[in-house]
């Protein structure tokens, strides 16, 4: 499982459809899934996102997670993240978690951060969409649970 975070002053992802998310001061989260990710990958790398801390305090260290400033998720699903671009040009994703499981995983993950996080956005599972971000920083940290 892969998280791209950045920490944002405001994010919004958009379908055809306009607006579905829209937060302020937070994480704009790509998550990506693998096809051997499970529940239990999903609980590490929450757990770890909830605790990360990224925002500065009163004396400008980065001393300060999430919940500390009342910071707000943006959860959009990219499958992309599991691009493998070894060979040629094309990439292949046949690494990324099948379709209706990595949808389970996602789901579960926004399940998971609205327990701990009073606003959590999200995207749309499949869509084409469009993320505007306002990136804080810029501050990007990639999670990548072979790594953690």
């Amino acid at each position: 499982m892969r998280f791209v975070i950045q920490r944002v002053l405001n994010a919004s992802v958009k379908t055809e459809d306009g607006i579905i998310g829209k937060i302020d001061k937070g994480f704009m989260v790509l998550i990506g899934v693998s096809k051997d990710d499970d529940e239990e990958t999903a609980d590490k790398l929450v757990r770890k996102l909830i605790g990360l801390r990224i925002f500065a305090d009163s004396e400008g260290k980065t001393n300060l997670s999430l919940k500390d400033v009342g910071g707000q998720l943006l959860l959009v699903s990219q499958f992309t993240l599991y691009a493998d671009c070894k060979k040629g040009n094309r990439p292949s994703f046949i690494n990324a978690g099948e379709p209706g499981r990595a949808n389970e995983l996602y789901e579960y993950i926004v399940k998971e951060c609205k327990k701990e996080i009073e606003v959590v956005e999200t995207g749309s599972f499949g869509a084409h969409m469009v993320v505007d971000i306002c990136n804080d920083g810029p501050f990007t940290i990639i999670f990548d649970s072979r790594d953690m």
